[in-house]
């Protein structure tokens, strides 16, 4: 099944796609982007909200259907952890706290 996919803690708030594509986007309470449908997704306005916005946070992805855009940015942030206190299983930071 194909979603749209917005990484909205890389959101900078220009506000392309919701100008471009009212139908899949809108500002949230914070004053970046969020998807909002989820419906119509070979739309040419969603096309062009994809190719305007100047981060390259969004894109229209296969995904299977247990798999939600939280559980992705969460294996993202999981994947690239290095900190020294998080809890995640793909790092080694708890065995580095550990050791000292």
């Amino acid at each position: 099944m194909k979603k749209i996919v917005l990484n909205e803690e890389a959101c900078i708030g220009c506000g392309a796609c919701v100008g471009i594509d009212s139908e899949h986007f809108e500002f949230n309470d914070e004053g970046y982007s969020s998807v909002v449908s989820q419906e119509n997704l070979d739309s040419p306005a969603l096309a062009d909200a994809i190719d305007a916005c100047p981060v390259a946070i969004i894109s229209v992805e296969e995904q299977d259907d247990n798999t939600s855009n939280v559980d992705m940015q969460d294996e993202m942030v999981k994947s690239d952890c290095e900190c020294a206190s998080c809890e995640c299983e793909e790092c080694h930071c708890q065995d580095e706290e550990n050791a000292a």
